[in-house]
């Protein structure tokens, strides 16, 4: 019994490093650039489609993979700190263009790679079947925390932590007019 909670408590010990990692990493990003990194996201889903697209909230939160209200609350962040406009369609009002300031196009050209990025470009080079080992192995660990339930982004960040009372954590955590908050 011993050795099945020792091994037990590694386990945990590892999650906990993964959430903190995650979290140092939210962090720094922040003090770094001065938006979250739900922010970073969006501004980079809006700077990568097609110049002669226009781009929707709708489109932005399909790439980030977040629902449009909770996209919609970090663009309000973003537009409180000039870093991009958003204007109704005049055929149809309930479609909202957004686009990217110069302080907006600014940003994006200062912004590191997400954590989750370099975490995929990493897993690439490790075997097929040990990827797919890796996948069972977590995918029980969720069972085993009764997680199957809860939707999640692929995206390494503790501020998309869904608070079912409140929206989504980002939405209190963030960083206003690129300054931080203590």
């Amino acid at each position: 019994m011993q050795q099945e909670e020792s091994i037990g408590f590694q386990i945990l010990r590892s999650i906990r490093r993964i959430i903190r990692r995650t979290s140092d990493h939210s962090r720094s990003v922040s003090r770094q650039t001065g938006v979250t990194l739900p922010q970073m996201l969006c501004l980079k889903a809006i700077a990568d489609v097609k110049a002669d697209e226009t781009v929707t909230v709708a489109m932005v939160a399909k790439k980030v993979q977040l629902s449009p209200p909770t996209v919609s609350r970090i663009l309000d962040r973003l537009e409180e700190g000039r870093f991009i406009t958003r204007e109704r369609a005049t055929s149809d009002r309930r479609k909202v263009f957004v686009s990217l300031t110069t302080a907006g196009r600014q940003r994006i050209a200062n912004l590191p790679k997400p954590l989750h990025e370099e975490f995929l470009r990493r897993l690439e080079l490790i075997d097929p079947l040990e990827r797919l080992g890796l996948l069972k192995a977590l995918e029980r660990i969720v069972a085993l925390m009764d997680a199957e339930g809860i939707d999640a982004a692929p995206v390494l960040t503790p501020e998309l932590d869904v608070d079912s009372d409140h929206g989504t954590s980002a939405d209190h955590n963030s960083i206003h007019c690129g300054e931080t908050e203590s």
